[in-house]
């Protein structure tokens, strides 16, 4: 797979990509993202994760003396170019703890098949 972020992404999320005989797994860290606020699309072989990370802070922003900022918030984007072997179809997602899993098999007819030879 081939990796474009957005330049307009306020943050990037790391990824993580195993890729196995029958399918792909992706992780995304996302904590701090509420599920229903990721869209995750697979069209022409693009896999787009996109979504969006509000900033936490008291309900008393006026008090802060002072602030630092490490974590990205705002909105982030991720592409990977699938090979045309994955089966669209059969995706999944879920969330586990702030870890975005996604399951991407691939094709019957593109996995390998030991043949065997006739004595």
């Amino acid at each position: 797979t081939t990796d474009s972020s957005g330049v307009t992404a306020d943050w990037v999320p790391s990824v993580d990509i195993n890729e196995f005989d029958d399918k792909f797994q992706l992780f995304v860290d996302v904590p701090g993202v509420d599920p229903k606020d990721v869209e995750i699309t697979l069209e022409g072989g693009m896999l787009t994760i996109t979504g969006e990370r509000f900033l936490q802070a008291e309900k008393t922003d006026e008090n802060i003396i002072r602030r630092r900022t490490e974590r990205g918030s705002g909105r982030f984007y991720r592409r990977f170019l699938l090979p045309d072997t994955v089966d669209a179809d059969k995706v999944k997602a879920v969330d586990r703890h702030g870890v975005l899993e996604i399951m991407i098999p691939k094709q019957a007819k593109a996995q390998p098949r030991r043949i065997e030879v006739a004595a």
